[in-house]
């Protein structure tokens, strides 16, 4: 019960990551007020919505009158270069990057002493498939907004971020090859991310300010070369 009496809000946090999170901290004695599209027991709303933001902050301060931990996790839009429209990416940029500013902005006065900001960011901010711009340009952008409200928030709340790689979110089971690749041997869970935000709010990351760290099973150590190591590219038009 770490955080009994505390008060945990989290966005996008009715599935995935999100949930894991979400019942990780209520487990734990957290009151957990969460803001997702999807219709259910919580504040149903839309985070690129600036309204939204601000009236599920007005909620929740006028139900609590505080905030210890905030994890901004809403899941933006993966479109890529050929297919994304201008609103697609604007849109994508407006949840990913956005939201996580504007809803931290809101809720910053109430911080209470000892708060913390976890923001989800992606292995993506560092590595890419083809067309995923939108997505990766919002993981990137969340990624270095952490380091720069870590500043601004020096002495009110610490602020990191969290780098999942291949989280399975449908419970299912994952072997061969897609597992075998994971330097640990598989694909990651929601409770892998889950367990580690609640580390960094927790008194225990009391020094821990301004990190982004990569949860990926070790893929972003992993070297590919052909031809080495059971690994091969099929040779493709250039």
């Amino acid at each position: 019960m770490r955080f009994a009496g505390k008060v945990a809000v989290i966005t996008g946090g009715a599935h995935g990551i999100g949930k894991a999170i979400a019942e990780g901290f209520a487990r734990e004695g957290a009151s957990v007020h969460i803001i997702d599209k999807k219709p259910g027991d919580w504040f149903v709303g839309d985070v690129s919505q600036k309204q939204d933001l601000e009236r599920f902050a007005a909620q929740v301060i006028e139900q609590e009158g505080h905030v210890d931990c905030l994890i901004n996790n809403a899941l933006p839009l993966m479109k890529g270069m050929d297919e994304c429209s201008w609103e697609e990416f604007s849109y994508a940029l407006a949840v990913g990057v956005t939201a996580p500013f504007y809803l931290t902005k809101l809720l910053s006065p109430y911080f209470a002493p000892g708060a913390s900001v976890i923001n989800i960011s992606s292995s993506r901010d560092r590595m890419s498939q083809p067309q995923t711009e939108s997505y990766t340009a919002a993981k990137g952008g969340i990624a270095a907004l952490t380091h720069s409200m870590a500043v601004t928030l020096a002495g009110r709340a610490r602020v990191n971020s969290i780098s999942p790689g291949w989280i399975d979110t449908t419970d299912a089971v994952i072997d061969g090859p897609d597992a075998w690749q994971q330097p640990v041997g598989r694909v990651g869970k929601p409770e892998d991310i889950a367990a580690m935000a609640l580390f960094l709010c927790s008194d225990q990351a009391g020094f821990i300010t301004g990190e982004n760290i990569c949860i990926d099973g070790g893929m972003t150590r992993l070297m590919i070369y052909h031809g080495e190591h059971g690994w091969s590219l099929e040779n493709r038009e250039r």
